[in-house]
């Protein structure tokens, strides 16, 4: 919206004693002014919305007090109780923010909408599991073949609205893989299909697993958005991208724009939700977050680089996916359920190794830091 009516005023001011005054407004024509923009805006909205949202979630007494079943099948008592009636559902904090000041700094444009579009989906989704928990009182929720099958859908929406527009069909048709410079497949729809409803689903899920801790999944999320930022604004600039090798995807920078947004959201949500939390972003902020970075890194042809990005996210399901599974496995070849982790997802069997919850946070910050550069050494080592 800015950038139209600072586009609107500089033609206005064309041939008019103005154009002098108003000539400092072709900065909203740069993406880095925007994107920056974006992040401050953001931020500060989230400072403002969040006493606000917290106040409101505490008057309509939506506070957890459930256990997760991480938690509630751990024997984690103590913690529990330390965390019964913490407002949830701030997620939509989250949300607002990012959907607001993106409509406010970016350029409309098929990606931006899609994006926006896809958010709103997941956080009504997310929302109507919290409501689910909240009024039930328990840690069921929304049935998990509910969930898997909007979220597959959605990303099926998004798979074959990318195939069916020439301009973006080589995003489903053509599969990149990180540190290889040329396509591994191309006309490739029908795999390219499966491998994007795969990232989405797989993204939005994975950080929701990660939202076990005080500011865990927030802060890794924040890992993510600034390595999407590098990748969006390299997609967008056709020189860059040219020289490193990487697709070139027209629009792209507007993307960069959502996910500045996305980091200063996060960062003021961070400001609340850091230990000890004064509010829990839920599955509506979490399954949100996580399809956004999922879809995005669909949208500038770069899924599989996600999956180091988010190395985090990744261990954290895969934790749950192991533990699940070979559970099941032993319990049906020796009649005793094993477990591979004192309990799942893995920062709660880090827990029960006797770290503190801070250090689980800050260790973990770590090695998303360390994913980050293994994902953006992928620009290079190629």
């Amino acid at each position: 919206m800015l950038y139209y009516l600072s586009q609107y005023l500089l033609e206005w001011s064309m041939g008019t004693p103005w154009v002098h005054h108003l000539s400092p407004l072709r900065l909203f024509g740069y993406i880095t002014f925007r994107s920056a923009g974006a992040a401050v805006t953001a931020l500060v909205l989230s400072w403002w919305l969040g006493p606000r949202i917290i106040a409101w979630l505490r008057r309509l007494k939506f506070g957890q007090e459930y256990a997760d079943k991480a938690e509630a099948g751990g024997g984690m008592t103590a913690r529990i109780l330390s965390k019964k009636g913490t407002p949830t559902m701030g997620g939509i904090m989250i949300v607002v923010a990012l959907n607001v000041t993106t409509l406010l700094w970016a350029q409309w444009n098929p990606l931006v909408e899609l994006t926006l579009l896809s958010v709103v989906v997941l956080t009504g989704l997310g929302f109507y599991d919290d409501y689910a928990k909240i009024t039930q009182q328990s840690s069921g929720g929304v049935r998990s073949v509910v969930k898997l099958s909007v979220q597959a859908g959605l990303a099926l929406f998004i798979g074959l609205y990318l195939w069916n527009r020439p301009s973006t069909s080589e995003l489903i048709t053509t599969i990149m893989v990180p540190f290889y410079k040329y396509p591994v497949a191309m006309s490739a729809g029908l795999v390219g299909l499966a491998l994007t409803i795969l990232t989405i689903v797989g993204s939005s899920n994975a950080v929701n697993l990660t939202d076990g801790l005080d500011g865990l999944a927030i802060g890794c999320t924040l890992i993510v958005s600034f390595v999407l930022v590098v990748l969006t604004y390299l997609a967008s600039h056709k020189i860059a991208a040219a020289y490193l090798q990487i697709p070139h995807v027209v629009g792209a920078g507007e993307l960069t724009v959502f996910c500045a947004a996305m980091i200063g959201a996060g960062l003021g949500f961070l400001w609340f939700n850091c230990h000890p939390a004064q509010v829990f972003m839920g599955d509506t902020g979490s399954l949100a977050l996580g399809g956004a970075l999922g879809i995005v890194a669909v949208l500038i042809h770069q899924p599989l680089v996600l999956v180091i990005a988010g190395g985090v996210f990744v261990m954290e399901a895969g934790s749950v996916m192991l533990q699940t599974g070979w559970f099941r496995y032993t319990r049906r070849r020796y009649g005793v359920g094993r477990r591979l982790f004192l309990m799942a997802p893995i920062h709660h069997h880090f827990e029960k190794k006797g770290w503190y919850e801070s250090q689980v946070v800050m260790r973990f910050y770590i090695l998303g830091v360390l994913c980050a550069v293994v994902a953006l050494s992928t620009l290079k080592i190629r």
